[in-house]
């Protein structure tokens, strides 16, 4: 089908992949400077040489930026047209060409297109400013909280700024969506088209895998006309057999496909892939093998988070109120990493319906062709109830319950920003604490309430997109962005070794005591900090904190957990989230007993293999072998000299919030 688009000005729709006939010019040269927030052309008294893309830090906490380029020539030699784009874009951004003002633009993630062809003045040349301003809507996400550094959160062009020419007729944008219905794999394909001359000709569309030594590809051809100026979307679908499928890392391969839209000598490639994530009855399934996804929060995600995530044992990372780049798409894609994507909406606003529902839309379409894009979340902890931290004495239980209980939120607007959202990915409008209804809880004990122990006193949900605690990188630090120290300072007196011991404590506590419950979906937050303390397990840097550890130990995919470290003896169960049958041998070691036991659990199951004793003082070590490999997990018995930081060993767990039972071969 051939639909004509008009004649837009601009086009704000991706180029998803390398475009082989169209060249890039060299690097421009840009300048900066924080103008009036008022929407006027920019003219300031003077401008700085900033790198583009980046975040200029000399801005850090202007509310408004400019920044200007002048074009040179891009038309010389046999180029017929020339676009400038700009990816990352934060956050609303108004585009002067020579003067005149052509477009806004408020969503980071798509990329941001302008034809200059009838922008150029007598000298070939145009004179290019983007003003970027920080959202006022609410639609900052976690770039307009105190989680990011305002050096870190500068208005402007974050991903990517390129200029590319075209000899012709240029193929401006493919999209791409995959879905599976039954055994066959159906790819739709839009490719957009900008005429130079009139075109009477076929597009071929191409499917082959991306990894070419995995067989044939196939070809098909749709009919195509258009007049000469004319932009026109061709679309067609690409039917396949028994397609190969992606899987997360520790399932299976990561299969994709390469797909090729051609015409007159140029083409667009679109990486793809198929598969199928479904929660259903607090049932999670990837490609209709269940499983359980072990998870982290990245807080402005990078490409080297995933990989890092990767290397902890997670197999799902969530971008915290925010929608990554497409770099860090690419990324999960590659490392066998599912993808939970936040639209950039937290804290106590009300989202408007029409824009969240824009914004979903766009991620969808601009991000629907990623095999590894799972879930998208909506509105992130629209209320705090326990903004200040609660111990587990009885008081604080009480304290507890009246929080809350007069905890509310209106959610009628996110749920119908999530109606904009297919059924190919999993929808959760509401992430939020105890005391509103959610679709993914974030909970928190042993850091803003109780203990890590009660984990399964506070569950009131299957999926936990948050848990965790923080924690010092360095000894005395002086940058806190996203860190609350009056919530640390009251578990833990010392420096960064006392407060890293604290965190790895509770973390692998409650992320056991999740897994223990058989929680389907899990997340910390976070994987890294964005200061010099914070919720990451790895410092800003990249640098491991003792909790890294023991957040890889505790999503390792088969591992052996203490039911109850704390107590006087504990079963001892075995988890296996893979798609094979587990077998092997447990061997316990400890003080007040030793043993070992042979080890038979189904695939994506928990089973209660033995019951020990546990000793009053010393360490438990289970290790867990299972063909080739040994897995370890180490308990300091009962953690109980972390808790003494405060004073004396606290109540013991209180009951409450939800009675839990659970078949341990579920």
């Amino acid at each position: 089908m051939c639909v004509p688009e008009g004649d837009p000005l601009l086009a704000s729709g991706p180029t998803v992949s390398f475009i082989r006939s169209a060249t890039a010019v060299g690097d421009m040269q840009w300048r900066g400077a924080e103008v009036e927030s008022d929407g006027t052309y920019p003219e300031p008294e003077s401008w700085t040489p900033v790198d583009v893309p980046g975040r200029p830090a000399r801005f850090a906490g202007a509310d408004t930026v400019a920044y200007r380029t002048v074009i040179e020539d891009p038309l010389s030699g046999p180029m017929a047209h020339a676009v400038l784009e700009l990816r990352g874009c934060y956050g609303e951004a108004t585009v002067w060409c020579d003067g005149q003002r052509v477009t806004t633009h408020d969503a980071p993630f798509v990329p941001l297109r302008i034809p200059l062809d009838e922008r150029l003045d007598a000298d070939g040349e145009t004179d290019v400013r983007v003003v970027c301003r920080r959202p006022a809507d609410g639609f900052g996400g976690i770039y307009g909280t105190d989680a990011i550094p305002a050096a870190e959160s500068v208005p402007g062009i974050w991903w990517d700024a390129t200029l590319r020419r075209y000899p012709g007729t240029y193929i401006d944008r493919v999209d791409v969506t995959p879905r599976l219905e039954d055994d066959r794999g159906l790819i739709d394909v839009r490719a957009t088209i900008v005429a130079d001359q009139p075109i009477d000709d076929r597009l071929t569309v191409s499917v082959r895998p991306a990894d070419r030594s995995r067989g044939r590809g196939m070809m098909e051809r749709t009919p195509i006309e258009a007049d000469a100026g004319e932009r026109v979307t061709v679309e067609h679908t690409v039917e396949m057999r028994d397609p190969s499928l992606w899987w997360p890392a520790d399932l299976g391969a990561q299969n994709r496909y390469d797909v090729v839209a051609k015409i007159e000598g140029m083409e667009t490639t679109v990486t793809t892939g198929f598969a199928d994530v479904r929660y259903v009855d607090e049932t999670l399934t990837v490609n209709g093998t269940e499983t359980t996804l072990r998870g982290v929060n990245l807080l402005d995600a990078t490409t080297d988070d995933v990989t890092r995530a990767a290397e902890a044992n997670a197999n799902l990372v969530r971008t915290h109120a925010h929608v990554p780049s497409r770099a860090v798409l690419e990324a999960c894609e590659r490392e066998g990493v599912l993808l939970w994507a936040d639209l950039p909406l937290t804290g106590d606003v009300t989202p408007a319906v029409e824009r969240g529902q824009t914004l979903a839309s766009a991620l969808i379409e601009h991000y629907g062709h990623a095999a590894s894009l799972a879930a998208v979340g909506v509105h992130d902890d629209p209320v705090d109830p326990f903004e200040t931290p609660l111990g587990s004495g009885l008081l604080d239980r009480l304290r507890f319950r009246w929080r809350a209980w007069r905890a509310s939120y209106d959610d009628a607007n996110a749920r119908e920003i999530a109606e904009a959202l297919p059924s190919s990915v999993l929808a959760f409008p509401v992430v939020g604490p105890p005391g509103i209804e959610t679709d993914a809880a974030t909970l928190y004990p042993g850091w803003r309430y109780g203990r890590a122990d009660d984990v399964g006193r506070f569950l009131n949900s299957d999926v936990v997109a948050e848990f965790g605690a923080g924690a010092l990188a360095i000894d005395d630090p002086t940058e806190l962005a996203g860190f609350d120290r009056r919530i640390h300072d009251s578990h833990v007196d010392g420096g960064a070794e006392a407060s890293q011991r604290y965190q790895a404590h509770t973390l692998k506590r409650v992320a056991e005591g999740l897994r223990n419950e058989g929680t389907s979906i899990l997340a910390v937050y976070a994987l890294r900090d964005t200061s010099d303390a914070g919720m990451g397990v790895l410092g800003a840097e990249g640098d491991p904190k003792q909790a890294f550890d023991a957040l890889e130990t505790a999503f390792e995919p088969v591992q052996a957990t203490l039911a109850d470290p704390s107590a006087a003896e504990s079963d001892v169960l075995v988890h296996n989230d893979l798609d094979t049958r587990c077998t092997g041998t447990l061997v316990w070691e400890s003080s007040a007993s030793s043993g070992e036991t042979d080890v038979v659990v189904d695939t994506n199951a928990t089973a209660s293999v033995a019951t020990i004793e546990l000793p009053t003082d010393g360490d438990v070590t289970l290790a867990l072998s299972t063909g080739d490999r040994t897995i370890e997990n180490r308990y300091p018995h009962g953690g109980r000299d972390l808790y003494k930081y405060r004073g004396e060993y606290p109540d013991p767990p209180w009951s409450g919030m939800r009675p839990t039972t659970r078949d341990t071969n579920h």
